[in-house]
Parts: structure tokens; sequence; C-alpha cells
């Protein structure tokens, strides 16, 4: 067969071994290369994360899920990343089992269900436990969302279109956010309160029932064409046994993915003082908005420019692009840190309680404290694409990267269960923003070790370690299919 892809399989856009003839096979024609193209098949899972987790973010940005008070919701969030935690360590096996598309239908629904649960607390005060137990639902379901997505992700481009694809991904995603923002900005823009009325939620609700059904249109992943010609693993079907075995033949062959831990259990622990403790703190139910949207708007210019610009730029070797974005997101660790505790210095939960009058857009000082948002935005973004970039340059298979996916949420979600709840307890704010700060740093310098050993500028064969596992029985190509 030939290639009929824009690049080939050992030419200069690929990163695989040349020491491992790969078949290249001819990638279909037509609309059905268009809705068949990988690029395509990313963009439609960013849809699905635009719809739900982005809609998700929007109402966590507001601080407080847009309450006055902020303990319903940071226990919420506490349950939610508690589950969370649990679930994503099993769940690259799941997805194994179940494949991406189920994953992704049976996990969508549990953030409509969180959406509703605040609209059920607008209209009955006394419903709080409710957004509780929503939260712990849909920390399983987010655990089966997350799974399907990072591995759909990491395994659809090739080796040199990695970070520009994860930019496409978190660009679509973190557009629910903006337009999340802009609709809680708009409808509450004449609105004196500190907390948003029920049409927000109403908005977001739809939406996110819209998401529900969008993993229907997804493309058969077993059917899926690299553009250079090779075909996308196909994902076994195994017994539970030989899955669950997967996490630890994981760790064991690529033990270094140990050494991104600490980053993963970072990676969302600094939304809390973001949202709550910062935005929710100190400005009115408008200029949160206003604030939500102009982050996850920083968001999609700062996943595109290190996942384009910096992690796949082809005048460099991996190598030598992994250095840059790593230091990179250390740089920016350490300058909005302390930009922020400059801020943090100047308030506390005694100063600022919930019913204090807060700043607005039209105060003097507040184009200052935007900016910070804005950048916490492009730090954000930046953090989570490397992070996923690292993922993918250790390995091509998609059951090994559900597997890291997995063990990468599970430590995400853990990280977010213990700041939620010291946020639902009332720890003073500066103790969170300093065991953000010291996590983050953390989490950076564990990482280098593996940037300097692990990533390599070629995937061997010998990095797909769960392709040669005993007793899997694989799923038949295509053209066996009768």
């Amino acid at each position: 067969m030939s290639a009929t892809g824009e690049e080939k399989a050992h030419g200069s856009g690929s990163e695989t071994s040349s020491t491992h003839q790969l078949e290249i096979y001819e990638r279909p024609r037509g609309w059905r290369g268009i809705y068949y193209h990988t690029a395509t098949q990313v963009c439609l899972v960013g849809f699905v994360c635009f719809m739900c987790p982005g809609m998700f973010n929007a109402l966590t940005g507001l601080g407080a899920g847009g309450q006055v008070d902020a303990t319903s919701s940071a226990n919420a969030n506490a349950a939610l990343y508690s589950t969370f935690a649990f679930f994503a360590f099993f769940s690259g096996s799941v997805h194994n089992v179940l494949g991406p598309r189920l994953c992704l239908l049976l996990g969508t629904w549990g953030y409509s269900l969180y959406i509703a649960s605040y609209l059920a607390t607008n209209i009955h005060p006394g419903a709080g436990d409710f957004v509780v137990v929503a939260g712990a639902m849909l920390g399983v379901c987010a655990a089966l969302v997350w799974t399907a997505q990072g591995s759909l992700m990491m395994a659809y481009p090739t080796e040199a279109q990695k970070g520009t694809y994860i930019g496409y991904f978190w660009a679509i995603f973190n557009l629910g956010g903006v337009v999340g923002s802009a609709v809680a900005f708009g409808s509450n823009f004449n609105s004196t309160a500190n907390k948003v009325g029920n049409g927000t939620y109403i908005g977001f609700l739809i939406l996110t029932l819209t998401g529900v059904i969008l993993p229907l249109f997804l493309a058969d992943p077993y059917k899926m064409i690299r553009t250079d010609g090779t075909r996308v693993t196909p994902i076994r079907h195994p017994s539970w046994k030989t899955e669950f075995i997967s996490l630890f033949v994981a760790l064991r062959t690529d033990p270094w993915i140990v050494l991104l831990f600490p980053m993963f259990f970072a990676s969302n622990y600094f939304y809390t003082w973001q949202f709550n403790d910062y935005n929710g703190a100190l400005f009115n139910i408008r200029t949160r908005g206003l604030n939500n949207f102009v982050y996850w708007t920083a968001q999609i210019f700062g996943s595109f420019f290190i996942g384009h610009f910096v992690l796949d730029l082809r005048r460099f070797r991996r190598r030598v692009r992994a250095f840059l974005g790593w230091s990179i997101v250390v740089v920016f660790v350490f300058a909005v840190h302390l930009w922020s505790y400059y801020y943090q210095l100047t308030y506390t939960r005694i100063s600022d309680p919930p019913t204090a009058v807060k700043m607005d857009i039209n105060d003097p000082g507040y184009p200052a404290h935007v900016w910070l948002m804005i950048f916490y935005g492009l730090l954000d973004s930046m953090w989570q694409t490397t992070a996923y970039w690292l993922m993918g340059a250790m390995s091509n298979d998609p059951a090994k990267l559900a597997v890291f996916t997995g063990f990468y949420k599970c430590f995400q979600s853990a990280g977010s269960a213990v700041v939620w709840r010291l946020d639902a307890v009332q720890k003073p704010y500066m103790d969170i923003f300093i065991s953000t700060w010291v996590l983050a740093a953390a989490g950076m310098i564990c990482a280098f070790p593996l940037v300097y050993m692990r990533v390599k500028d070629y995937t061997e064969m010998d990095d797909e370690a769960l392709l040669a596992r005993p007793n899997v029985e694989r799923l038949p190509e295509p053209s066996e299919k009768k």
C-alpha cells in the first residue's frame, strides 16, 4: 500500500524509530477523508469537552460555583476529586475494555447532573447536600471522560504532531470556559448580588446535555489512520484481570512515569486559590464572570503557543524541545506566584468575608488584578499541555497512554480533593497559597530527571510495553472484518 497522507512514516515529520519498518496504509479520500482525519476526531473530542468539562470549568471559575457561600461548593469539589482520584487510577483499564466512545457516553451525563444540583440549590437553598452527592458522582464520570480523551488525543497524532494536536484540543475545550463565562458575565452584568441567577445555570445545563450526545458522532478508533499512513494501534478485548495487571506492567516497564506524579498532583491544586480564594474572595459576581472569561481565553493562546511553537518546533530535536518547554513553565511558575504573593499579603478571610463589598470592574485597582488572572490562564494551559506532551513522548500505544492518563487524573484529583477540603474548613488563604506555590515548584523539579533521562528523540518499540502482553486478543484489522 502507498501512503497518501501529509507525511510519510519515516519522513521528516516522524520520530518513530527507523529500526522497525511500519506498514503504511492508504487514507480515505473526499468527505470520508475529512471525517476520518485524526485532526477532525481530536477536534470532535474537544467539542465534547467544550460542552461538559468546559461548562464545569466556567462554573467553578466563578468562585463558589456562582454562590455566595463557598462551603457547599468546596465540599462538593472535595467529594468530586476524591472519587475521581480513586476511579481514575483504574479508569485506563476500564477504558481498554469499554472503548473510548462508550466511556465518553457514560461519563458526560455526570456534568449535567452537577450543573442541575446548583440550579436546585438556587431554587431550594437547603439543597447543599445534593451538590455534594452530585459532585461525588461526577468524579466517577469524569474519570471515564478524561481517560478516553487523553488516550485519543495522544494516540491519534504522529510523533511530530502531538504538541499541535494537544493545542487544538485545549483551545476548543477552553472555548467552553470562555462561552460559559461570557454567558455568566452577560446574564449577571446588572446584578448587585454576589451569586448568579437561575438563567445562568439553565444555560449551562442545556449546553452540557448537548455534550452528552456528541460522542455518538466520533469515528471508530480502530478505523483511524494517521496522516503519515500508519494505523492507530487497535485497542484489545482482554480480560479484566489482564487489564488490571496492565497498571502494574506500565509501572514496572516504565518507572520513569513516577517522576511525573508530583506534577500531576499539583496540576489542579492551584485552582482552589485562583477561583475561590482570589476570584471568589475579592470580586463581585459580574467581575468574577469577566475574570473567568479572560482566564479561559488566555488558556487557548497558552496551549497553542507552547504546543505548536515550542513542543512541536521541528527545527529542534525532541529532547531540546522538552527542555525548552520545561524551562518556560518553570519561569511562569515563579513569576506568577511572586506576583500573587504580593496580592495575598493584602487580604485574609477575616478582612474580606463573603458579605463584604467586593471589587468591581470600574474600580481603579482592577486592571492590575485582571492581568494576574490572564497570566494564571497562560500558566495552567502550558502546564497541562506540557504534561500531556511528556506522556505522549513516552509511548504511542493507546492502551499504555490510557493507563498513563489514568495515573495523571488520579494524582491530579487527589491533590484537588485535599486542597478543596482545606478551603472548605476555612484554612487561611496564605496557607493555601504557599502550599500551591511549593507544590507547583516541586512538580517541575521532580519532572526534570524524566525530561533529561527518559525523553528521547525517537519512540522505540520497547516503549510499547503493553503491546506485547501475553493472553491478549487483538481486534481484527478492518480488512479482516466481514
